[in-house]
């Protein structure tokens, strides 16, 4: 069955829900559906199409916590693109690289590590920037804000009409498939 996008009351993507958490949020009012599936479900008392996308009815102050470091909050940081070549690529191309490389102790962080494509991974391998003559796009940094895990998590299967809720950068990587 298909999943619901839910975004905050200032239109941020939140999570993914399951269809039946969503059914529940429009049945108790504290959600307004901006679009629907075409499927609809049935009870005895009732029928509905299912919510597609829907926002919270009140405001939710989130809690600013610290974005968690992995690979694909990477590539989602870099917007798909390779910080060498300034390539867009599907996330199955991508790796990362250690700016200041582990074996001259470079750490794994935020700060050192930004996304590469394979080949420009291993022109550059464990030379430094200014002995690689690379040249990065931009100086890489801890994000402050990311879209949701679950939501990028989902965006190969993700259904068309959540699109225009999403960030566009979100969306990148799939110019260069």
């Amino acid at each position: 069955m298909e999943s619901a996008l839910l975004i905050s009351s200032s239109y941020e993507p939140i999570k993914v829900i399951s269809w039946k958490r969503a059914i529940v949020l429009c049945l108790t009012q504290k959600v307004e559906v901006l679009e629907e599936y075409d499927r609809v479900i049935h009870s005895a008392s009732l029928a509905m199409r299912l919510p597609a996308v829907m926002k919270l009815t009140r405001f939710v102050k989130s809690r600013q916590k610290q974005i968690r470091f992995s690979r694909r909050n990477l590539f989602v940081r870099d917007n798909y693109t390779c910080q060498y070549c300034h390539t867009v690529y599907p996330p199955y191309v991508l790796t990362f690289d250690h700016v200041i490389p582990r074996s001259k102790g470079g750490k794994t962080c935020w700060t050192n590590v930004v996304t590469s494509c394979r080949p420009c991974n291993w022109k550059k391998g464990n030379k430094s920037l200014h002995v690689s003559s690379f040249r990065l796009m931009k100086p890489p940094v801890e994000p402050v804000w990311l879209p949701p895990v679950e939501v990028v998590m989902r965006l190969e299967a993700a259904p068309v009409v959540w699109r225009s809720y999403l960030p566009p950068s979100v969306f990148n990587w799939e110019k260069g498939t």
